[in-house]
């Protein structure tokens, strides 16, 4: 199963990965067309099984990260009370993932406290993780010269 492949539900109980996998959804979704958008209301969480996706932030997608590994996760805005998104998923690939339903998935953590802290914590790593990767690559744009100043 795909979510055994995701650092994000290693350590979770047998139970609690059994109850997810019956509520996953697999989907495929052809090159160029787009998982999600930033403008969609956030009701999924997804998982990759195969493909390469780009998450875009903001208008021509100015900010970017790439999503190639069987077990990389995306959509998380739907898991803390974002209504919509925060970035637009473009497969760049044939692409197979799996989606949980924001509700189903919350029901599952709260049934098990445990798992769902755990689960929050190495998410929360891992957006921490991929916010310092977008300030090094912000940084790398400006080449050490900073920001450009607006006032």
């Amino acid at each position: 199963m795909i979510i055994e492949q995701s650092d994000l539900f290693k350590g979770l109980s047998p139970e609690v990965i059994n109850e997810i996998g019956k509520n996953m959804i697999k989907e495929s979704h052809g090159k160029g067309s787009f998982i999600i958008d930033e403008t969609h209301v956030a009701e999924h969480f997804y998982i990759l099984e195969e493909g390469e996706i780009r998450l875009s932030v903001g208008e021509k997608g100015r900010i970017t990260h790439l999503i190639s590994n069987a077990g990389e996760t995306f959509g998380w805005s739907s898991l803390v009370d974002r209504d919509t998104y925060t970035a637009s998923a473009e497969c760049l690939a044939p692409c197979k993932v799996v989606k949980i339903e924001k509700g189903k998935l919350s029901k599952i953590f709260e049934d098990d406290p445990a798992s769902g802290m755990l689960f929050f914590r190495r998410l929360a790593r891992i957006i921490g993780e991929r916010l310092v990767n977008s300030y090094s690559t912000i940084l790398f744009a400006y080449k050490g010269e900073g920001p450009p100043s607006y006032g």
